[in-house]
């Protein structure tokens, strides 16, 4: 049986880490993101009708070519939001999310709520990103 809370409840370090209520409002968090990223996709893919890409100007045309270049980058982004999105809801399925996937330690509920697709601490980020700063400059 789902678990329910509030529109206003808010997760709270006096509870258990990632009991039932945490997980309600992760699931509940995650799934609002995700919606909101397939609805801004489909109005850039299916809104806006650009009749400046047919225009005999020129300086239109290079506008509209601009514009939907940066269009489909968000596109392209969203869509990389949504896989890491659905990944953490199966986190939550699996009994593992908010927890460092290097470490194993709890993320914790500040990181989750400002990053609810963060998958390590704020320290294993920090040492993974040097990692990743030490490899590039080879």
């Amino acid at each position: 049986m789902p678990t329910k809370i509030s529109k206003t409840y808010k997760p709270s370090s006096k509870e258990k880490y990632m009991c039932a209520k945490h997980k309600t409002f992760f699931r509940k968090m995650l799934a609002d993101w995700k919606n909101d990223l397939i609805d801004q996709n489909n109005r850039i893919i299916f809104g806006n009708d650009d009749d400046n890409a047919a225009s005999a100007d020129i300086v239109d045309q290079a506008t509209s070519y601009s514009s939907k270049t940066v269009e489909m980058r968000t596109v392209n982004r969203n869509k990389k939001l949504i896989k890491k999105i659905d990944s953490a809801v199966q986190k939550i399925e699996e009994g593992v999310y908010g927890y460092c996937e290097v470490t194993g330690e709890e993320i914790g509920l500040k990181r989750l709520m400002a990053r609810p697709i963060a998958t390590m601490t704020v320290e294993a980020q920090e040492q993974h990103e040097k990692q990743e700063k030490v490899f590039a400059e080879d």
